[in-house]
């Protein structure tokens, strides 16, 4: 099923332009990958086309130094989800605007787990999420759409309601025997399962 499920798994020129841009985010400043940070906080259980315009709109220095309660209007105006506990979670990741310097010198399994087990509103899918968008090729998202993918192709049997961190890292361990960079292989079957190639 491997060798089967591997023909499907062909790259293209928008997902080589996509990975692209999380290389060269790769070599930003820690305030820009903060604001990758924030993103990623407003992607937990949310759309993520929604999660990049509230981005685009509250920048850079709007994560930094807007109040908590303006954070929570803008993510509010957007009809986003949870826009409380969002706007809570960016504020309480301010410790981290040096996100850069404090992992710089991790592996992506190494730099996700002191994430997932310091910042607030972000578990093991949106760490990974986060470090895959700053240019790390050594973790996998493991969403809702690379679980269906995942049980189509017979690589799982069911997919559990709660997502445990186990079985988190027993899909990883799956998708990590194709010959294919995690990061790649991620655009590839969100593509695939959505029409999609977003960040």
């Amino acid at each position: 099923m491997l060798i089967k499920t591997n023909r499907l798994l062909k790259s293209n020129n928008l997902i080589e332009s996509r990975l692209k841009e999380f290389k060269q985010m790769s070599q930003n400043d820690t305030q820009e990958w903060f604001s990758e940070l924030c993103f990623c906080i407003l992607t937990a259980n949310s759309k993520a086309e929604n999660a990049l315009r509230i981005q685009q709109e509250i920048g850079t220095n709007g994560f930094i130094n807007l109040t908590e309660q303006a954070i929570s209007e803008i993510i509010k105006k957007h009809k986003h989800r949870f826009h409380n506990n969002k706007a809570k979670f960016i504020a309480q990741a301010r410790f981290f605007i040096d996100i850069k310097d404090k992992i710089k010198d991790l592996s992506g399994p190494q730099a996700r787990e002191f994430i997932a087990k310091n910042i607030k509103g972000l578990g093991f899918k949106e760490a990974s999420h986060f470090l895959r968008n700053v240019g790390y090729d050594d973790v996998a998202i493991i969403d809702r759409h690379i679980l269906r993918f995942m049980l189509q192709q017979k690589l799982i049997t069911s997919i559990p309601k709660h997502l445990s961190v186990k079985f988190y890292l027993k899909c990883e361990q799956i998708l990590s025997k194709f010959e294919i960079a995690l990061s790649r292989l991620d655009l590839i079957i969100w593509q695939k399962m959505t029409g999609n190639v977003l960040k």
